[in-house]
């Protein structure tokens, strides 16, 4: 991604700015809702807020400067403090990408009622990393939020065996999921690539 700050800064500053939105507002709504089912820990580590200097990881944000991948900071929550731990760890886990959709949804909806040829790219780049975002979270591979969420709704037993084979070989997957083969994509792209193209297009052109 370096490379666009060279070819084209301007489009390098809205994509870097839409990124950092796109990930406080999901790594808040992780902290929020665990906080709001009983566990303070997140609030405690001030996660709880909109600055996004709580939710970026010093890591994460380089990846994603010189790859385009890349994460924010984990919130953390103690299961132990909620009422239904398997439940509302999924329920916790599942905010994060509910909050880019319904993000996404809002600003194409203002985007629609003052539409403005100036501000387009701004509104198409933070929608776009906003359903990207959330759906490819929703991939229920470990450690992404999909995989906290399939287990949350399994049936006991089934969850078992799924959070143990993730535990062992939810990493590899995982990046045998994001690795390029050849000059072609990867394979989550192929999985997830229709689906988000779907719904920007849904948001931003029906």
């Amino acid at each position: 991604m370096l490379n666009l700050l060279t070819q084209n800064p301007l489009f390098f500053l809205i994509w870097a700015a839409s990124l950092v939105i796109a990930i406080t507002i999901h790594e808040f709504a992780h902290a929020f809702i665990a906080d709001r089912l009983g566990d303070p820990t997140a609030r405690l580590d001030d996660r709880v807020s909109l600055n996004p200097l709580r939710h970026l990881d010093p890591i994460g944000s380089l990846m994603l400067l010189f790859t385009g991948f890349g994460w924010g900071k984990p919130v953390p929550f103690d299961p132990y403090n909620l009422k239904n731990p398997r439940r509302d760890s999924a329920i916790i886990a599942l905010a994060g990408p509910m909050s880019n959709l319904i993000l996404a949804v809002v600003l194409a909806i203002i985007f629609r009622i003052v539409w403005n040829i100036t501000l387009a790219p701004f509104f198409f780049s933070l929608i776009s990393l906003n359903v990207s975002l959330a759906i490819f979270n929703l991939v229920p591979i470990h450690p992404l939020d999909g995989g906290k969420i399939i287990v949350g709704f399994l049936p006991l037993e089934m969850a078992r065996e799924w959070q143990e084979i993730m535990q062992r070989y939810g990493i590899l997957i995982l990046i045998f999921l994001l690795f390029p083969f050849g000059n072609s994509a990867s394979p989550v792209s192929y999985l997830i690539r229709p689906i988000i193209d779907g719904i920007v297009r849904l948001l931003l052109y029906i």
